[in-house]
């Protein structure tokens, strides 16, 4: 297939838009509604759009503070975290400027993973359900769960049965999960473990695409 002509919206093809916007055109909107009214300032902060999409999109109730914060450019990440003083950081979500305009918004584009991560399936790839999920982890008596989204329904597509055991150092994780309803062209994967001092203790992600 041939290369897309033009500037990428997000910087590189390869980037997939995660949350809140689900294309360009749905950005620009937003952009002009800001423009004249000033509509939903938060876009514009990277931080306040990390909390949004763990609290919001995620449904990570417990995830409300920001841990790390490095903007570079127009690329941030953004680590967040659990309330309380033994809620480390869950997970350092990465986020680009949608288009090249000053008023350009932030969006999710993935997760910067270190003790765990999710690799399968590839980030862009296309899938179909049902769809093996899996990556590496370093814990003890972990618990994965692993969901797939998309920004237009609030419930997710499909839940993975609770829950996968895992631990020890770099060790790999398998699950299988199923989903249905899909309307957006990009989805949004996420394994999560928790149980220790939160629900949810660290989170990562991938984006696939369904055609």
């Amino acid at each position: 297939m041939p290369a897309p002509h033009g500037t990428p919206p997000l910087g590189s093809w390869s980037l997939q838009p995660v949350w809140p916007f689900v294309t360009l055109a749905q950005a620009q909107v937003w952009e002009r509604a800001y423009r004249s009214s000033g509509h939903q300032p938060w876009h514009l902060d990277p931080d306040q759009t990390a909390l949004s999409f763990t609290h919001d999109y995620l449904g990570f109730k417990e995830i409300d503070r920001v841990s790390s914060r490095t903007v570079s450019g127009r690329h941030a990440r953004i680590g967040v975290a659990p309330t309380g003083p033994e809620g480390g950081t869950a997970g350092v979500i990465h986020l680009v400027r949608y288009g090249t305009g000053p008023d350009a918004p932030w969006e999710v584009v993935g997760t910067d993973d270190t003790t765990f991560s999710l690799t399968t399936p590839a980030y862009g790839s296309l899938v179909r359900s049902p769809m093996v999920t899996g990556g590496r982890i370093s814990g003890v008596d972990e618990s994965i769960r692993v969901e797939v989204r998309q920004p237009s329904s609030a419930a997710p597509l499909g839940t993975s049965p609770c829950c996968t055991p895992a631990g020890g150092n770099d060790q790999p994780w398998s699950v299988s999960v199923s989903f249905s309803g899909v309307r957006d062209q990009v989805l949004t994967v996420v394994a999560s473990t928790g149980g220790h001092v939160a629900d949810v203790e660290r989170f990562t992600i991938t984006a696939v695409r369904t055609g």
